[in-house]
């Protein structure tokens, strides 16, 4: 079975062109890496909820969309590995201020899979 990081954040519309770009190249790292799949959504049907919600959970602003990410690899030890490479790559390196979301609100974990259909 394999095992997934997911994201969840908000970003703000005004930034959304500087994520899309980070992701795209982001993505590409983690692939040249060794991730299976590197997956990048825009919240559309994403309801602010009364008790729990993707907005409630990041504190999205009516200014910001949530997204929703997820990156698969063969297993935890695979994905250790690979994260350990995309940290070092300097593609990526940067100033976490610069940053085009606030880091402080994104929801993130490993899962591992348990069915795969």
């Amino acid at each position: 079975m394999s095992y997934v990081d997911g994201f969840v954040l908000a970003v703000p519309r005004a930034k959304l062109d500087a994520y899309k770009a980070l992701a795209a190249t982001a993505g590409a790292v983690w692939k040249e890496h060794g991730a299976l799949a590197y997956v990048e959504c825009i919240g559309d049907d994403v309801p602010y909820g009364e008790l729990t919600s993707f907005p409630r959970a990041v504190q999205a602003g009516e200014d910001e969309v949530v997204v929703f990410s997820w990156i698969v690899y063969p297993s935890r030890q695979e994905r250790d590995a690979i994260n350990a490479k995309v940290m070092a790559d300097p593609r990526l390196k940067g100033d976490m201020a610069d940053m085009p979301f606030d880091g402080k609100r994104m929801i993130y974990g490993g899962f591992e899979a348990f069915l795969e259909l």
